[in-house]
């Protein structure tokens, strides 16, 4: 009680609140908002692919600015603007609104951590608690995951304090992908090796720019080998590990290798 009196003693009189002025601010921040969160997406269509993550990531950053120069133009307004009202005031809004609101204010917390230390941005492919897909926005308390089935995922950015994030791309253009090829183990290394190999180089998605690198295991009953390779953008991962597979199965066939047999691979 004692707190809810000293937090009323802060706020001006009734009729000195300019309520006008409090709604016309409010108004321009939303329409900032909404302005930032249509021109983005336009500018970031027309500019080059390389300049796609870079621009990206700034949304958020313009928002959470916009949204505290609003709090900061309307607390004059409501308050009494000295040193110990404004002690007063926050305290007792940050008490309220830790018991009233405690999961959101986390995700807020998070979300704010979030555009700092970028854990993911927009444009990233990221996996999250088992969700796995490209973020197309950030706001304050969530982020939008895309998956590759064109589901849209929201996640409050609280995972962040006890769920790994895996970041395929991290603010990067391309992501590490991989093909996987299970043979039978009679055969010469040396000639699949350099098949699949001629297989990511020749392949239209390949990022030249990036390592090709053919990776073996070897099982009792088979071997495993692996293409890790980029294509020229993340967007494309799966039309290029499906370009892969199909093209270096057809190679390796045509070449006399065999894969192995279904049962050798559960093994």
């Amino acid at each position: 009680m004692e707190i809810g009196f000293e937090f009323l003693k802060t706020l001006k009189n009734f009729d000195q609140i300019a309520f006008f002025r409090i709604v016309v601010i409010i108004v321009i921040g939303w329409a900032l908002i909404r302005l930032v969160e249509r021109i983005f997406p336009i500018v970031d269509a027309r500019l080059p692919g390389r300049f796609r993550l870079n621009l990206l990531p700034w949304a958020p950053v313009f928002r959470l600015l916009i949204i505290l120069t609003v709090i900061v133009s309307i607390i004059p307004l409501v308050i009494k603007p000295t040193a110990n009202n404004l002690l007063i005031f926050f305290g007792a809004i940050g008490i309220a609104v830790g018991f009233a609101l405690k999961e959101f204010i986390n995700s807020i917390i998070a979300g704010v951590l979030a555009v700092y230390e970028r854990p993911y941005r927009p444009g990233d492919w990221v996996e999250i608690d088992g969700i796995y897909g490209e973020v197309r926005s950030m706001d304050l308390r969530t982020l939008k995951i895309v998956t590759p089935d064109d589901t849209q995922v929201l996640l409050p950015h609280k995972k962040i304090w006890d769920t790994p994030i895996l970041n395929a791309s991290s603010g990067k253009r391309d992501l590490q992908c991989m093909a996987h090829f299970y043979l039978d183990p009679e055969h010469d290394p040396s000639v699949v090796k350099l098949k699949l190999h001629d297989v990511a180089l020749s392949s239209s998605y390949v990022n030249l720019n990036r390592p090709i690198v053919i990776v073996m295991e070897e099982h009792p009953w088979y071997s495993h080998y692996k293409i890790r390779a980029y294509p020229i953008d993340g967007r494309d991962q799966f039309q290029f590990i499906t370009d892969l597979t199909m093209r270096g199965k057809n190679v390796l066939r045509s070449a006399g290798i065999k894969s192995a047999a279904p049962c050798s691979r559960e093994s």
